[in-house]
């Protein structure tokens, strides 16, 4: 075989397995972040879930405030169809973003929830209520450090996707976008769990 043939062989082989080095770690970084948010996705249903024994248990003290047991059912309700959403297209922008809304109303909710409840001593006393309260309080850390661990892979997929070579490449491997991270309007409570105290 003449060596003139043998060289533009060799190097089109090395570009044919470098581009399938780069198609490789892109699924790779996409399957982790992925994963990161079916990470986040089991940890914000375990705190939706908790919500209604929560509601359940102040609704025994707290007749004469049933418009803010509402609004925190309303706002777990949304907060669950945002995750579906969310879960269905993890990295989209426009889910992450109907997702960090509607996790921000339902912490507000919690919030004013968490404050009525300051009227009622014999609540805050109550041994379900501060096992409720313990197990809300472990589920935010849990979601904290979920959504710490997907947006660091999202970070990594989108700086890999957007360097050179791979952007050449990513098109018209089917990652056209970047993947979008999961925050919240207010930063400061990405870096600390809501304090819940009954």
């Amino acid at each position: 075989m003449d060596l003139s043939l043998i060289i533009p062989l060799v190097l089109l082989g090395a570009l044919l397995v470098y581009g399938v080095s780069i198609y490789n770690r892109l699924v790779t970084l996409k399957n982790r972040f992925q994963n990161a948010f079916a990470q986040i996705e089991v940890q914000l249903k375990r705190r939706h879930d908790l919500i209604p024994n929560l509601v359940e248990t102040a609704r025994a003290y707290m007749s004469h405030e049933r418009e803010t047991l509402q609004a925190v059912t309303e706002a777990r309700n949304a907060a669950e169809v945002g995750l579906q959403r969310a879960a269905a297209h993890p990295g989209e922008p426009g889910a992450m973003a109907e997702l960090a809304g509607a996790e921000g109303a339902l912490g507000s909710a919690l919030g004013r929830l968490n404050v009525v409840m300051e009227a009622y001593p014999d609540l805050k006393a109550s041994d379900n209520m501060q096992q409720l309260s313990e197990t809300l309080t472990s589920t935010e850390n849990r979601v904290a450090f979920a959504r710490q661990a997907f947006n660091d892979a999202v970070m990594q997929y989108n700086t890999y996707r957007q360097s050179f070579p791979p952007v050449l490449l990513a098109g018209s491997f089917g990652h056209k976008q970047d993947a979008a991270l999961l925050e919240f309007a207010d930063s400061a409570e990405i870096q600390t769990a809501p304090r819940v105290s009954f």
